[in-house]
């Protein structure tokens, strides 16, 4: 049931980078809530639901804008795989595991979305579409640090271990 939720948030946060997101700009960096709710959602998770997150997410952002087909899919899942492998690798210090995780999937994220939709459509890599990953990367950390611990906290509250109660 939890992969079913995963999808349908995965579409939420794709409709919310195209309609919500590109009032959000901050200069020449853009907010990738996919990414970020998806990085969050796999180390809560487990990778098993982030990559359902990534798969989904990533084919509505290709359906809704105008991406070549598969190209942020392909991207989103190397992203949070990545992620997922951090935040595992994080186990002991799992609150602060999601704004770790995004400040490296967001770098890698842009960078294979950029050079998927070049390669797919011909367009030449332009400089500015390069500057705007580093600026990208900390827009999606800073909004990781605010919500990731938040959730964390929620989701090991919620897991916490049966004791016998006297």
């Amino acid at each position: 049931m939890h992969l079913i939720i995963a999808a349908a948030f995965a579409v939420v946060a794709a409709l919310a980078e195209f309609t919500v997101v590109p009032y959000l700009k901050i200069g020449d960096a853009t907010l990738h809530p996919a990414l970020v709710v998806g990085v969050i959602w796999a180390i809560a998770g487990g990778l098993e639901a982030g990559l359902v997150w990534a798969l989904v997410g990533g084919l509505a952002l290709d359906i809704l804008g105008p991406r070549p087909l598969g190209s942020s899919a392909f991207a989103l899942l190397i992203a949070i795989a990545i992620a997922s492998l951090i935040g595992g690798a994080l186990g002991r210090v799992k609150v602060i595991a999601p704004v770790i995780a995004t400040a490296v999937a967001s770098p890698v994220y842009s960078m294979l979305l950029l050079l998927a939709t070049t390669v797919l459509t011909a367009a030449p890599l332009s400089q500015a579409a390069l500057g705007t990953v580093l600026p990208s990367a900390v827009y999606d950390t800073i909004v990781a640090a605010v919500v990731g611990p938040l959730v964390m906290a929620i989701v090991m509250r919620r897991q916490g271990q049966e004791r016998m109660d006297w």
